[in-house]
């Protein structure tokens, strides 16, 4: 691809993804508002913008959809208010993914976006990408809200939004995924510190 092409492709889909976000914006008020253990949805469309190489959905703009799908939940079910108030703001940790059919051009699709339950400081968030009730991907996020003080207990926004509820039991893949990202942040923190050099 041209370098202009190349260039005037990567505006055109930065402009598509803010109409998107912007879109979401302004029509979340005629959304219902959700709870915490409410799953919300969103409708979109594949565009020619989104496309790869091999005539379908990027991989990475999963990720992206999956952003919007994530402040459209925070909105709908009050949570940015307790961040507001907080002075919080919020950290995607890490992200998982998983790709099961491919989505290709003009087809209609929903993200359905759920809270999967917390544990310690960390939230844990799905995105289910869905056709005629068929999943074609999942993307996961593991994150959490932080102000100066440090992170945000989620018992803050649990209190702040009349919930009393524990977190629900997370899925087995969940957790394995979540105990080894920490293992993987401490053996990246050993090596780091190992490869220092001395008086720093």
């Amino acid at each position: 691809m041209a370098r202009d092409a190349r260039a005037s492709y990567t505006k055109g889909a930065r402009m598509n993804l803010w109409f998107r976000l912007i879109w979401m914006l302004i029509t979340v008020r005629w959304r219902k508002p959700a709870s915490l253990f409410d799953t919300t949805t969103l409708s979109m469309r594949v565009w020619l913008n989104d496309l790869d190489a091999n005539g379908h959905m990027n991989n990475g703009r999963y990720l992206t959809l999956a952003d919007i799908g994530r402040i459209d939940y925070v909105l709908r079910t009050g949570s940015v208010k307790v961040a507001f108030a907080r002075r919080a703001r919020p950290i995607v940790g890490d992200v998982l993914a998983k790709f099961r059919r491919d989505l290709k051009p003009f087809e209609r699709f929903e993200i359905q976006t759920r809270l999967l339950g917390w544990e310690g400081k960390w939230i844990f968030i799905e995105h289910r990408f869905v056709r005629h009730q068929r999943v074609a991907g999942i993307v996961v996020m593991r994150g959490l809200f932080r102000n100066a003080a440090g992170p945000v207990d989620p018992a803050v926004f649990l209190d702040a939004l009349n919930s009393t509820r524990e977190s629900p039991i997370l899925p087995a893949w969940v957790r394995e995924w979540h105990h080894g990202l920490d293992a993987l942040t401490a053996a990246l923190r050993i090596e780091e510190a190992s490869a220092s050099p001395p008086g720093r």
